[in-house]
Order: C-alpha cells, then sequence, then structure tokens
C-alpha cells in the first residue's frame, strides 16, 4: 500500500498557516478495505512475495501542530508530529501447483510516526497562500520479518511537500491542493527498495454560514521509479499508480477564543495497478484555541 492512501492526504488549508501562535490539534480515523487480484504477485513488507491479497485496515491518529509566535509578516511557520495507531487484517492466496490456500493475518499496535519540523506559508494575498515543508515518517512500528501483518514499512521515508490554498467566494469557498514526492530508504531486512512516488491530492469545499459545508476530494499516486532488489526485480519493478474520487462533508463550529471541524470524506479508487484497489473513507475532528 505504500505510506499513502488515494486522496487522504487531501486537507482543508492545505497551503496557510495563521499568524495567532499556539497548537492545533486533529484527530483522524480512517478505515480502508482493498485487494489485488490473485493474478499478481504482490511484495510483502516481511519478506517473500503472494499471489494476490486482501486488507483491511483502521487507522486511528492524533495530530498535534504549534504555530511559532513571530513578528507580523508575509510568512508564518510551524511544527507538527503525529502518532499513529492502526490494526491491520490481511489475507493471502498462495497456489503451487494442484494445491492452494490461503494465510490470514492481523495486528494491532502503534504504526509509523510522523512529523515536520518546519511549515513554512507564505501569504501572497488574504485568500492566496502556499505552504513548504519537509514531512519525515519514521519505522516505529513493530515488525517481525516473516509476519504478513506487519505495522510499519519498515523504512524511513522522506517527503517534500507544497500546499497550496485559495479561498473565493468571501474566503467561503476553498479549493486547497498538497503535492509531494515520497523517498523511500532502502528495508535491508528483506532487500527491498521502494521507488520514489509522486502523490498530488485535492478537495474544494463550499462552506455555508450554517456552519456545514459539501464538496468533492480527489487523489493521484504515481510511482516515478522502479522498485529495486531481487524481489522487485522479479516483479519488473512492481510501479504502482491510482486515482481516486469522491465527495466530502463538514461541519464547523466556533466560539469566542476557538473552534472545532469535523469532515468527512469518501473515495472510489480506479485505474489503479500494482496497489490495492478500494475505497477509503476518513472522518476527522481538528480543534484550536
Amino acid at each position: 500500500m505504500g505510506r499513502p492512501i488515494t486522496g487522504l492526504q487531501a486537507s482543508s488549508y492545505a497551503g496557510l498557516i495563521p499568524p495567532t501562535p499556539g497548537w492545533l490539534w486533529a484527530a483522524a480515523y480512517a478505515y480502508y478495505d482493498g485487494k489485488i487480484g490473485a493474478s499478481r504477485q504482490v511484495p510483502l513488507t516481511g519478506g517473500g512475495t503472494s499471489l494476490g491479497l486482501e486488507g483491511q485496515f483502521q487507522l486511528l491518529s492524533f495530530t498535534g501542530l504549534y504555530i511559532w509566535k513571530t513578528e507580523p509578516s508575509s510568512w508564518n511557520y510551524a511544527s507538527m508530529v503525529t502518532l499513529p495507531f492502526a490494526n491491520g487484517h490481511l489475507s493471502v492466496d498462495a497456489r503451487i501447483g494442484r494445491f492452494s490456500g490461503s494465510v490470514h493475518d492481523s495486528n494491532t499496535g502503534l504504526f509509523d510516526m510522523a512529523f515536520a519540523p518546519v511549515i513554512a506559508s507564505h501569504h501572497f494575498s488574504e485568500t492566496q497562500h502556499v505552504s513548504v515543508s519537509l514531512y519525515v515518517y519514521a519505522p516505529t512500528g513493530e515488525y517481525k520479518e516473516g509476519k504478513l501483518a506487519n505495522l510499519t514499512l519498515h523504512n524511513w521515508t522522506y517527503s517534500p511537500t507544497v500546499g497550496y490554498t485559495q479561498l473565493f467566494q468571501n474566503e467561503s469557498l476553498e479549493w486547497s491542493s498538497t503535492a509531494a514526492v515520497d523517498v523511500y530508504t532502502k528495508d535491508y531486512a528483506t532487500d527491498y527498495q521502494n521507488g520514489a512516488v509522486f502523490r498530488i491530492d485535492s478537495l474544494l469545499i463550499k462552506r455555508f454560514p450554517s456552519g456545514w459545508g459539501i464538496g468533492a476530494v480527489g487523489g493521484w499516486i504515481e510511482q516515478i521509479e522502479d522498485d529495486t532488489g531481487p524481489t522487485a526485480d522479479a516483479l519488473n519493478g512492481f510501479k504502482g499508480r491510482s486515482f481516486a474520487l469522491g465527495p466530502t462533508g463538514t461541519f464547523k463550529k466556533t466560539w469566542e477564543g476557538g473552534q472545532v471541524e469535523f469532515s468527512f470524506r469518501w473515495l472510489h479508487e480506479f485505474d489503479v495497478k500494482n496497489r490495492l484497489k478500494g475505497n477509503p473513507a476518513m472522518l476527522t475532528a481538528s480543534l484550536s484555541l
């Protein structure tokens, strides 16, 4: 599956770090049920390959973002850390000659943490904003060689990222996009090197005075390098690709000194190659005080 799930990286106000210093908090729950047909050989994090794979994943993450205190200017800065927990259930089919069988495995625990030491946001105007950052994913999840359901990619990942936000109609209509390239280190336990992956996620939301908002969200993942290593070479590089589109809805409640916003999205993946294919969904809640 890799680091990203198609369309789930899109976030409201991706290019905008507000000028008010302090903490922003967010919690997110994501559910994904996807599969690759048994006609494809699939490399496994624990080593080896399977004929097809089906996985159900639940991810609960908690994020803290601290906005730095700065003098009034066209730039603002923040730092971020995400603590994720995951539950994964995987099933694979193996066929050797006349014999076939299924293997199932599940696991629950800490997933790979992510942090961004510096997120810099530039304000071209009150309605046009861009951010630049480097996100780092650490292999903090449990790993056992030969295990099917590992809650880690067992490598470090570095993701230079650009976010953009454009506001229209007195800031009631928002278009935000996030583009990044994920660069993976080698997994020495399995001698597997993931190729770099380009991804872009975008959302369009119309918010109403009642606090409700509706819109659409989409994502595109395109692997730009072959995977390498003995297993990857046998699979001709196992380059992956996927697209996804779907609806999103939000509700915001504000009060003096703070606000909370809830959002939900559901996406349908299509034109998928060498990746799990399914319908990811996510519920988030963000709080600022």
